[in-house]
């Protein structure tokens, strides 16, 4: 088949490891899935049923991270540009209506990522009604560290995840105080969407997010995995 133009590159993300990459095909991302950060935003953390917003799965909006720092641009339009440290969940196989139970099955392996975000625009979409994309989607917003396997690491559900600014902490948590888990959120989607080999799922942030500026260097960890360092610019 031939094209006006060339087609989009597909995003590869470093899998620790193996010479080989990840290919990217969607970007989940779970809001408010953290009571503690859900109150900071201002909202109830009841556990009612988990909201999905999109990121981009584009090279444009996608930072692959190995072990070595990597560069960000402070983005356009904004004065408010926040940190949200993540477990980014690397879906494996197809996985249509399946059951929390065997929800793990699908997981092909986890990473380290960062839901960057221009809080000034999320919030004045927000108080308007309308979509995030603005405040979520741009470009460099989805740095990622490289996806360790399940068979590595065994299924996660317990681990230390913080984040520091220049050294100082901001966020740390147990991904165990997901409101919703990692089994759970991969069977609620499923019957949203038809996963795919390929889908990525952002299972959400913890309280204690905050701003950055230019010069400032973030370091985002979660125990058993690869951490990555981001400079903005």
């Amino acid at each position: 088949m031939s094209f006006i133009f060339q087609p989009m590159t597909t995003a590869g993300l470093f899998i620790h490891g193996s010479e080989y990459k990840f290919p990217v095909r969607r970007v989940y991302c779970v809001g408010r899935n953290y009571a503690a950060h859900a109150r900071e935003m201002g909202f109830d953390p009841d556990r009612e049923p988990p909201f999905f917003f999109c990121k981009p799965n584009d090279l444009e909006s996608i930072v692959p991270v190995n072990t070595d720092p990597v560069n960000i641009p402070y983005p356009t339009e904004t004065s408010n540009f926040h940190y949200e440290i993540e477990l980014v969940v690397a879906i494996g196989k197809d996985a249509k209506n399946v059951s929390v139970e065997d929800a793990v099955n699908y997981i092909y392996g986890y990473a380290v990522g960062l839901d960057m975000t221009r809080r000034d625009l999320q919030m004045g979409m927000r108080e308007k009604g309308r979509p995030w994309e603005i405040g979520k989607a741009f470009d460099f917003s989805a740095p990622i560290g490289p996806i360790h396997s399940i068979q590595q690491t065994g299924e996660l559900n317990q681990a230390d995840i913080h984040l520091t600014v220049n050294d100082a902490t901001k966020q740390r948590s147990d991904i165990s105080h997901l409101i919703w888990s990692v089994a759970e959120t991969i069977a609620n989607l499923s019957t949203l969407f038809e996963l795919k080999a390929g889908d990525l799922i952002f299972t959400g942030t913890p309280e204690g997010v905050g701003a950055v500026v230019k010069g400032d260097v973030m370091r985002a960890d979660i125990d058993g995995l690869t951490g990555i360092t981001v400079n903005v610019q």
